[in-house]
């Protein structure tokens, strides 16, 4: 039995793995590949050079792969590459890369997105992020593993979102979110270090410990970008096991536009 509705729309020239399963009245166009155990819902239209990988649940009303939302686009062959084992909600749109930046929209593997998400042009997305009901990016947005986005969360275009990091609700970004911050607000002000995340995800004490240190600097002692960066590279000696932690903040502050800055 054919697990493509008979009233879905599937163009010839589409590459769909034989497991994957249709819902009615979708339609997935001659550019799309989609891998094995992957189902798609009712009502979804499926466009543009789209790439979604293995065992990826696409509910219905979903729009994946349509034109990003740049009135300099003018057809180019840009992309959406969606990974392995993705929820994907409701009333979600994914729009292609552009021209203007690497071309490719990409959302990773183990990814919860909730409904009305919207991934605009070229946004990067890692792996195991929870993004709440209403999440919207806007171009350029990166974000790094492991972060949680609170419904209805804003981010700017351009803005960087660090790995482990977390939005409440409402949250409004402008400048760039350092890993491990929580925020909040209208612009979003940093509240916290995710403590509580850290551990649920194996984090050692030693580890959390050197966690809060990059806080202390970035956040409690009054000090430069600059300052605080040099300050968390000296928690080299006195934790090795966060080698990669510091090195991780490290990188990302040596990334942030001086425009932009970081979330405060």
């Amino acid at each position: 039995m054919s697990l493509i509705h008979p009233t879905a729309l599937v163009d010839p020239l589409a590459e769909l793995d034989s497991s994957v399963a249709v819902g009615p009245y979708t339609v997935i166009g001659p550019h799309v590949r989609i891998a094995a155990g992957t189902t798609v819902g009712a009502h979804c239209v499926i466009e543009g050079h789209t790439t979604i990988g293995r065992d990826n649940r696409i509910f219905q009303f979903n729009s994946l792969g349509a034109i990003p939302q740049d009135k300099k686009y003018a057809g180019e062959p840009c992309e959406l590459v969606i990974g392995d084992r993705n929820t994907v909600r409701e009333f979600c749109t994914f729009n292609i890369g552009s021209p203007g930046d690497v071309g490719v929209t990409r959302l990773g593997d183990d990814n919860w997105i909730m409904a009305y998400v919207h991934l605009a042009h070229d946004c990067q997305v890692g792996n195991h992020t929870i993004f709440a009901n209403n999440s919207q990016l806007a171009g350029h947005v990166h974000v790094g593993d492991w972060v949680i986005l609170g419904g209805f969360t804003v981010v700017h275009q351009f803005v960087r979102l660090g790995a482990h990091s977390m939005t409440a609700m409402c949250a409004l970004l402008f400048a760039d979110l350092p890993p491990f911050v929580m925020c909040q607000g209208q612009p979003a002000a940093a509240r916290s270090m995710n403590y509580e995340g850290l551990r649920r995800r194996g984090f050692s004490a030693e580890r959390v410990a050197t966690v809060k240190a990059m806080h202390r600097a970035l956040y409690r002692d009054d000090l430069t970008l600059a300052q605080a960066s040099e300050r968390i590279g000296g928690l080299l000696s006195s934790s090795p096991e966060s080698a990669p932690d510091v090195a991780m903040m490290q990188d990302f502050l040596s990334r942030v536009s001086p425009q932009r800055g970081i979330v405060r």
